[in-house]
């Protein structure tokens, strides 16, 4: 939930003034257990190989030589619980890349992640699939969640719905604010 995906950034997401209040009202009911991980760009698209240098090629307005910093944070509705939450910087779109984020989850004895944020079909995916390959439970709320296309967005929570729903759960934000404890 950076700037970087809100209406005005360079990759906004439609749906995120609609899914950034329930993500902030989980984040605030869970702030000493929540992880917020951030999508860090390189500097220069010249800094990586492969893909990644061809897609900041394309993308090179968002590298951190040109883009504003301010585009990189959290949005400000989450401002008041990233003081008692974790931010994680990842490089690339699963926040399991990131090794900081195994560390906190393997040191806090963490078996289930609750998955949220923006993209549906980039980060999200990345994300929920590098979890399930660590054999975490994983939860995905779907109203928390948002992408910048809506068949994107639908196709992959029908994708973890059906193909895997033996290892992926999705609900709706209600049933954790009700039920779950802190």
């Amino acid at each position: 939930m950076q700037r970087l995906f809100a209406p005005g950034g360079p990759w906004p997401t439609p749906w995120m003034p609609r899914v950034l209040p329930v993500v902030a009202a989980l984040a605030e009911r869970f702030a000493a257990r929540t992880i917020f991980t951030r999508f860090m760009p390189p500097e220069r698209p010249e800094d990586l190989g492969g893909s990644w240098r061809r897609y900041y090629e394309r993308w090179r307005e968002v590298t951190r030589e040109r883009i504003a910093p301010a585009m990189l944070e959290l949005m400000p509705e989450l401002a008041a619980v990233q003081g008692k939450a974790e931010v994680i910087d990842k490089e690339t779109y699963s926040a399991f890349e990131a090794p900081a984020l195994v560390n906190s989850l393997r040191k806090q004895g963490v078996d289930t992640v609750i998955v949220t944020g923006a993209e549906t079909d980039v980060c999200v995916a990345a994300t929920v699939l590098g979890a399930v390959d660590r054999g975490y439970r994983v939860v995905v709320v779907a109203d928390a969640i948002c992408s910048s296309t809506d068949e994107g967005h639908d196709a992959l929570l029908g994708l973890y719905r059906n193909r895997f729903s033996q290892q992926i759960e999705t609900v709706e934000s209600a049933e954790i604010l009700d039920s779950w404890r802190p």
